[in-house]
């Protein structure tokens, strides 16, 4: 295929430029910081690398996968909506791609013309999505668009207070988008699992239809809600200790339904990779409960990699396996390459999360993590080069 059709195909829907620049953008980023944890490599480009590092996780890769995901599911959500594609789908990736290259200069081009070359992406995201959202009179869309907004508002509020413009700890604020990431996923996820869930029932022919209940999410969210708060407004407060073990046992409580009459649908690994998400939340909710309730142990910051490294991580990587394989006119299936990544996931988070055990092997263990993690987006990025770069294999536009 010659290079002006393989840039026509990117074009060709939302999630087809995002897909391709992110899985290489997360394994230089996350590289790089392995080596600086691990004290191989200092960060030369900026001073506050913590506050980097988990800026570019959250507003940088997880603003992105969920940007290309809408993008790519709003006209299936919603009738008369046009996909967003061609030019101006290439000046929103171009806009995603200048705010890392200006957020990695932020000592150098000051806050203010990083704020203006980040804060415009969920903000024209917001504006794409708004009036089928608001339009749909259902509603049952409505808190893609509201998650949105709230971030787009916090980050506003992070370089607000990068700026010494009110009195907020950035670091506490984006530990505070953590909660709302990890929300939007839930949300994400149940559209995600009733869809490739009941489609796997339909090839084998099983009369039965699966349901993500809204009451169950509804209380995990309301859970995960009051600890992020919670820890924001009062950072050591007891009670994070039960609205932690809250939030593990009310994520938990979503795996219900996937237990079925007729179908163990669990027993299709990438299936289970989607129903391993709450796991992973919730081992991070819950061990996060359990220290701040253990007096003498702090182990709060490695505990949270089980949302970001785990949660965060498998779930971007199972979007950008879906949506990859589906949209691009194939069929989802599991395959050695997919479970081998899901399992590379896991494992790194391990490395990551349960640091405090093994202290002594700290500096292994982060640089391993690193590793662990990078590798399943760079065999992403070989294996789905070709399709995101080329038409539908099934000949059907997008």
């Amino acid at each position: 295929m010659s290079s002006i059709n393989r840039w026509e195909a990117v074009q060709a829907y939302g999630f087809r430029p995002f897909f391709v620049m992110l899985p290489a953008y997360i394994a230089v980023s996350i590289l790089l910081w392995g080596l600086v944890l691990s004290g191989w490599l200092p960060l030369f480009f900026t001073e506050q690398v913590v506050v980097w590092h988990i800026y570019e996780m959250l507003y940088g890769i997880a603003s992105a996968a969920i940007a290309g995901f809408i993008l790519t599911a709003a006209p299936e959500f919603f009738d008369n909506t046009k996909p967003f594609t061609g030019k101006p789908l290439l000046a929103l990736a171009a806009l995603w791609l200048l705010g890392r290259l200006t957020f990695w200069s932020i000592d150098v081009l000051g806050v203010g013309i990083v704020a203006l070359t980040n804060l415009p992406f969920l903000l024209w995201v917001i504006v794409l999505i708004a009036r089928p959202v608001f339009s749909d009179r259902s509603r049952k869309h409505l808190g893609f668009a509201l998650i949105f907004i709230a971030l787009w508002l916090t980050q506003i509020w992070f370089f607000a207070a990068r700026a010494g413009f009110v009195a907020a700890n950035d670091l506490q604020v984006l530990k505070f988008s953590v909660g709302l990431f990890i929300i939007l996923i839930l949300v994400a996820l149940r559209r995600i699992s009733v869809g490739v869930t009941n489609t796997w029932l339909q090839r084998r022919e099983i009369d039965e239809v699966f349901l993500a209940r809204p009451p169950a999410y509804n209380i995990a969210i309301l859970c995960i809600a009051l600890f992020t708060v919670v820890e924001f407004i009062n950072p050591f407060n007891p009670v994070l200790g039960w609205l932690g073990l809250a939030a593990a046992a009310s994520l938990l409580n979503l795996l219900n339904d996937f237990f079925l009459d007729e179908a163990r649908p669990l027993r299709e690994p990438y299936l289970a990779a989607v129903a391993a998400i709450p796991v992973l939340m919730a081992t991070g909710y819950g061990l996060m409960g359990i220290d701040y309730l253990h007096d003498g142990f702090y182990g709060l910051n490695h505990f949270r990699h089980f949302l970001t490294t785990g949660a965060f991580g498998l779930a971007v990587f199972m979007v950008m396996s879906i949506v990859g394989t589906v949209h691009t006119g194939r069929t989802l299936k599991t395959s050695p390459w997919m479970l081998t990544c899901i399992v590379l996931i896991v494992v790194a988070t391990l490395a990551r999360g349960l640091i405090p055990f093994f202290p002594q092997m700290s500096q292994t263990l982060y640089m391993a993590s690193a590793l662990l993690w990078a590798l399943p987006f760079v065999i992403y990025l070989v294996r789905f080069f070709p399709f995101l770069t080329s038409p539908r294999a099934d000949g059907l536009p997008g």
